[in-house]
């Protein structure tokens, strides 16, 4: 619990008071060329403290705004916490962001300073110095591939550092009077959103809000200083502060970073966490690991997993009921845990896990179980930039179908259409140089979400979908698309979809990606030759194996809101196309728009229709994929074993 005697408003002072208070304790842990590098919390302040005053040295100002691209690493952290303690303001940009993305987040929020991990980020800054004329300087820290880049605007973050300690000489005392000048009602940091519904707002967080959601997460989750954490969201979303950043700083619990992005599973494992927060994709995509490491496995192997995965999937469901397993199961279970459950839990790096959360979006039911029946107590986590943390299941009370009972401090309200209100300590104060907005986010104190929920006899949130996405046919039956959608994702062999539907429209329908990998594995193992993945796509086994999935899916739903037709995609859907978010939600509207001729054709009866789409490739070239896709029909009467 940290010390009411001492001020404690900003992100800033806290790393100060861990200095004092654990000088030598380690804070943070990267991997660089294959060794953990420890970080201990004084190194960690003196880092923040002299590239603060680096900054201060070539110009920044309070309120000035710095940019920060790159991977997840200490740098950006000590940048981030170094802007704000010299009274700027920090934004994160996401590192797979085009150029236009960049000019526009760099450009709306008017940063004065950019830092960038490597060659790659510092080279889109380059490129659109011109573009932004508020730009003084551009500031790198992995320097590899930049040795002859003589542009003015270049500094290094090892020169800046240099900077910080000859500033401070002059200037003794600056550094922690700027600290203690720091009030918790300062802007910490603007978070651009998404952008589902066009180009992204900036929304802008208090310090206060930001210590306030986090200290509301680990009321939830008690951490200590013996805990470890991964930094394996992006740094640029609110989540990492909501759920790692913020929480590492109120409890002193170690901040580990995988040397790559391509190695999070490796290094997840070697460190061997104690508390992991994944978003749905990657549960999911953990789950469908297991799925196919036992798909290559051997007879034995296969065997062993049929026959104790049932165990696992019974004790969770016991534990889902509030009820103790009998006898027997506790016998089964004990014989598959060391045989089965923790083998896999050790494969996956979390065999030391205490905690294990899930937020951002709908999580298919049949994820959610089979993470408890390996024995991990997944818990659901419901969260949003503007609204901060608003509820989560807590011990012994999880429903797989809840996002848990409000956080300790918000109170929760519906409206008459459906719609989730929040109040709290935890609000965003508004969208940055967009006072509409605001006005219309924040009612009589009270935050609209957007989202529609229902609320259950025990008080737990019933998340359905995005109250734009909400469905309704033409005989006015409701639909949850995001609820499909999930489920749909827990099949090794779908890789995305999006459902269709509306009032001009009297069925539900879908628009299937396949896994082009899983799928091209089942294809080898059945002998069925393919090119591409056009041809794949439209293979009408491939097309028997994904219908089978959806008459899965279709069991659980009312029968009026099932799917009845689907298309298997000649393409993946691709952010860089913009037909998703850069954290991979779909773009609706977008989405319905591109392809309306695809989707009117699933309705008016056709059995086939031509397609053509606009690529943009890596290096920036534009090109066209054509090709005819078949529409599918799933009969009322399909079995799964159809």
């Amino acid at each position: 619990m940290l010390e009411r005697t001492v001020k404690l408003e900003t992100l800033p002072q806290i790393v100060r008071y861990n200095s004092a208070k654990w000088p030598s304790q380690t804070a943070m842990c990267m991997k660089r060329f294959g060794i953990w590098q420890r970080y201990s919390w004084q190194e960690y302040y003196q880092s923040v403290k002299y590239f603060s005053l680096g900054l201060i040295g070539l110009g920044l100002e309070p309120g000035d705004v710095v940019c920060i691209i790159g991977d997840n690493e200490p740098e950006w952290f000590w940048g981030e916490f170094a802007a704000q303690a010299a009274g700027g303001i920090v934004t994160g940009i996401f590192v797979d962001s085009v150029s236009s993305e960049v000019k526009y987040i760099a450009s709306h929020s008017g940063a004065k300073f950019a830092l960038a991990n490597d060659q790659e980020q510092t080279d889109k800054f380059l490129e659109l110095k011109d573009e932004l004329p508020s730009l003084k300087k551009i500031i790198y820290w992995d320097p590899k591939g930049l040795k002859k880049y003589d542009d003015p605007l270049l500094i290094s973050f090892t020169q800046v550092l240099d900077r910080g300690r000859e500033y401070e000489a002059s200037h003794p005392g600056l550094f922690e009077q700027n600290i203690e000048k720091g009030n918790g009602d300062d802007t910490a940091f603007i978070y651009y959103t998404s952008g589902t519904t066009g180009l992204p707002k900036g929304a802008m967080l208090t310090h206060r809000a930001l210590i306030n959601t986090a200290r509301g997460f680990v009321t939830r989750y008690p951490l200590s200083g013996e805990d470890d954490l991964i930094s394996n969201f992006p740094a640029a979303w609110v989540g990492d502060s909501f759920f790692a950043t913020v929480p590492h700083l109120l409890t002193g619990a170690r901040l580990n970073f995988p040397e790559e992005p391509e190695t999070i599973s490796e290094d997840t494992r070697e460190t061997g966490p104690t508390f992991v927060i994944y978003g749905p994709r990657q549960w999911e995509s953990l789950v469908s690991e297991i799925q196919v490491k036992m798909m290559d496995a051997g007879p034995l192997k296969r065997f062993c997993y049929r026959l104790l995965a049932p165990v696992g999937y019974k004790v969770a469901d016991y534990s889902f009921r509030g009820e103790r397993p009998n006898l027997f199961w506790r016998a089964c279970y004990s014989v598959a845990h060391p045989l089965l459950f923790r083998p896999l839990k050790d494969r996956l790096g979390l065999s030391r896990v205490r905690f294990a959360v899930t937020g951002s979006s709908v999580l298919s039911l049949d994820t959610f179980r089979l993470i408890h029946a390996i024995g991990i107590e997944l818990r659901q986590n419901y969260a949003s930039t503007e609204a901060g943390y608003i509820s989560a299941h807590a011990k012994g009370e999880i429903k797989f179908e809840s996002v848990g009972r409000p956080a300790l401090g918000v109170e929760v309200r519906i409206t008459d259409a459906g719609e989730l209100l929040v109040r709290s300590d935890s609000m965003f104060s508004g969208y940055h140089k967009d006072p509409a907005r605001t006005v219309s986010a924040l009612t009589d104190g009270w935050c609209r979400t957007g989202d529609a929920v229902n609320i259950d006899e025990q008080g737990h949130i019933i998340f359905l979908d995005r109250l734009d996405h909400m469905g309704e046919l033409r005989s006015g039956i409701k639909y949850a698309p995001q609820y499909i959608e999930g489920r749909l994702r827990f099949s090794p062999y779908i890789k995305d979809a999006m459902v269709i539907g509306g009032k001009d429209k009297d069925f539900v329908s879908a628009i299937i990606n396949m896994d082009f990998v899983m799928v091209g594995k089942w294809a080898e193992r059945n002998r069925l030759p393919y090119t591409t993945f056009v041809d794949l796509s439209q293979k009408e086994e491939v097309a028997d194996l994904v219908r089978k999935d959806l008459v899965r899916v279709n069991s659980y739903l009312p029968e009026a809101s099932r799917v009845r037709k689907f298309v298997l995609m000649h393409k993946e859907f691709d952010p860089d196309e913009a037909e998703l978010t850069r954290t991979r939600k779909l773009r609706r509207g977008f989405m319905e728009d591109r392809y309306k001729d695809l989707i009117n054709n699933l309705y008016n009866g056709s059995g086939e229709v031509k397609v053509e789409a606009a690529v943009t490739y890596r290096d920036g070239r534009k090109g066209a994929v054509a090709t005819s896709v078949k529409i599918r029909t799933i009969s009322e009467g399909t079995t799964e074993n159809a």
